[in-house]
């Protein structure tokens, strides 16, 4: 089983900074692909940033230059450092990750965590 938490959350004012954080335990033999997701209420659920196991990026618009998605693939921790944040940002952040098992079959598995609450006043 795979389990992803992240952490980080809170509310800030516009133009503030939040650092979420991703962490992936349970019987993983590597990690591909991880990704930040949000969700805002009444939206539906879109991709703020991807980083494969060669540490490409990708951003959405709306986070190119704001956001920077990291990884550290020996705690299996993913990281998204959000700067210059804005009301529109509000949103619950999920981490997303394709997981590399390998008991009692190779094969891969899509994780999700549980959210984490990102709300930004102005």
């Amino acid at each position: 089983q795979v389990q992803l938490v992240e952490s980080g959350g809170g509310l800030v004012q516009a133009g503030g900074s939040l650092r979420l954080s991703c962490a992936a335990s349970g019987s993983i033999s590597s990690i591909n692909i991880m990704g930040w997701y949000r969700q805002a209420a009444g939206n539906q659920r879109e991709l703020v940033a991807t980083i494969t196991s060669g540490g490409s990026t990708n951003y959405a618009d709306s986070a190119q230059g704001r956001f920077t998605i990291t990884r550290d693939s020996a705690k299996n921790t993913m990281y998204l450092q959000m700067n210059n944040l804005k009301p529109d940002d509000t949103a619950v952040y999920y981490c997303k990750a394709v997981v590399v098992l390998t008991f009692p079959v190779y094969r891969f598995v899509d994780a999700w965590g549980q959210g984490t609450l990102v709300t930004v006043s102005s």
